[in-house]
C-alpha cells in the first residue's frame, strides 16, 4: 500500500552540469530553433515534417534512422524542414506496457528512471552532434521537461494531457514551439483553450518553486483524430475540419495561427499505410485554399526503419515496439513526393 520512495532524483540543473553541452550543440540548436519558429511566424514558407518512431526504443536503430533523415533533409532543404521524433516518454492508456526510454533505457531490462533520464539526455545530444538535426519529444511528465529543455526544438502535448493544468502552464514557460493535440473526444474548444493558456503569462508552483512565465507564442494545434462514445475513430484531417479549426482559431485571436496534422492515431485508425494517402490529401487541401495553405504548417508522421510493429521480445532491428510505423523505403518516397507537391 502507499508509495515506496526509492531514491531522491538529482534536479535537472545537476544533470545538466554532469552532462554539459558543447558549443557546437548549443549553436546548432539556436540556429534550428530560429528556423522552426520562422515557419510559425510565416517568415519561412517551408513545410515541416515531424517524423519518426512512435516511441524511441534502442539507441542504435534510432540513431541510424535520424542519420537517414539528415541525408534526406539535404535533398529537400529548399522546401521541407524535418524535425525527427525521438519520443522517449510513451503514454499508456491502461498504464501497462513499455513506457518509453525514460522508464526503460533498454526495453528488455527492468525499469531504471535515473539511468533513463541520463540515457535520454545522451541520445538527444548525440543526435544533434552527429546529424545537425534537433529533435522533438513528447512532454508526458511536466516535471521532467527541464531535464531536456536545452536540447529540444519541438514539444508535443498528447491528447490525454492537453486538458491538464500543469501541462498547459508548463508549456507557457517554453521558448520552443509546442503542439497541443486535440483530446481523444475531438473537442476543438479544449485544444484551443489549452493553446490560449499556453500562450498566456502565469504564476504557479513547479518542481517545488514558485515560477512565473512569459507565455509561449508558438503554442499551436495538432489534429490527431478522435474517438466517439462507441470507440470508433473519427478523422479530422479533411478540408472541412481544417476550415472549421481555422475559423475557430480566428475567433480566439490567438498568436501565430498554426496547425500540424497528425497522419496516424485516430486519423488513420492506426492503419499506418494510410499516412501516405492522408499526407497527400492535406497537401491537396492546402493547394485549394490560401488560408489553409498558410494555416497548415506541417505533418506529423510515424515512421521507422521497418514497416509495422512487433512485440518487445521479437527484437527486430528498427521496428516499432508500440504503434505500427511506416518503413524507411516508403518514408523516403513519401518525403520526396511531398517536396514535389509543395
Amino acid at each position: 500500500m502507499g508509495m515506496d520512495f526509492k531514491r531522491k532524483m538529482p534536479v535537472p540543473q545537476e544533470v545538466q552540469q554532469m552532462y554539459p553541452l558543447s558549443e557546437k550543440v548549443i549553436e546548432t540548436k539556436k540556429k534550428r530553433d530560429e528556423e522552426i519558429k520562422a515557419v510559425f511566424t510565416g517568415e519561412s514558407d517551408k513545410f515541416m515534417l515531424i517524423i519518426g518512431p512512435c516511441s524511441a526504443d534502442k539507441e542504435e536503430p534510432v540513431m541510424d534512422y535520424v542519420g537517414r533523415l539528415a541525408k534526406l533533409q539535404e535533398k529537400v532543404s529548399d522546401k521541407v524542414l524535418i524535425i525527427p521524433r525521438i519520443y522517449t516518454n510513451k503514454p499508456r492508456t491502461t498504464g501497462a506496457g513499455y513506457k518509453g526510454m525514460i522508464h526503460q533505457p533498454d526495453p528488455n531490462k527492468k525499469e531504471d528512471i535515473l539511468e533513463g533520464l541520463i540515457h535520454v539526455r545522451h541520445l538527444h545530444t548525440k543526435a544533434i552532434e552527429e546529424t545537425g538535426l534537433t529533435c522533438a519529444d513528447e512532454m508526458l511528465y511536466p516535471e521532467n521537461y527541464r531535464y531536456l529543455y536545452d536540447l529540444l526544438s519541438y514539444v508535443a502535448i498528447g491528447a490525454r494531457s492537453v486538458e491538464d493544468q500543469q501541462h498547459r502552464l508548463t508549456t507557457s514557460g517554453m521558448d520552443v514551439p509546442a503542439g497541443m493535440k486535440n483530446p481523444t473526444s475531438g473537442d476543438y474548444s479544449v485544444m484551443l483553450n489549452s493553446i490560449m493558456a499556453a500562450q498566456g503569462q502565469h504564476n504557479f508552483l513547479y518542481r517545488g518553486w514558485e515560477v512565473s512565465t512569459d507565455g509561449n507564442p508558438f503554442a499551436h494545434a495538432i489534429l490527431r483524430g478522435a474517438v466517439n462514445k462507441h470507440g470508433q475513430n473519427i478523422p479530422n484531417y479533411h478540408y472541412e475540419d481544417l476550415i472549421l479549426l481555422y475559423e475557430l482559431y480566428q475567433a480566439k485571436e490567438l498568436e501565430n495561427m498554426a496547425v500540424i496534422v497528425d497522419t496516424n492515431h485516430s486519423n488513420s485508425g492506426k492503419k499506418y499505410l494510410e499516412q501516405i494517402r492522408i499526407s497527400k490529401e492535406v497537401l491537396h487541401s492546402r493547394r485549394h485554399s490560401k488560408d489553409i495553405n498558410d494555416f497548415v504548417k506541417g505533418l506529423m508522421i510515424e515512421s521507422y526503419i521497418e514497416d509495422g510493429n512487433q512485440s518487445i521480445d521479437d527484437n527486430i532491428y528498427g521496428k516499432s515496439i508500440t504503434d505500427p510505423c511506416l518503413g524507411w523505403e516508403k518514408t523516403e518516397r513519401l518525403v520526396l513526393e511531398i517536396a514535389d507537391l509543395l
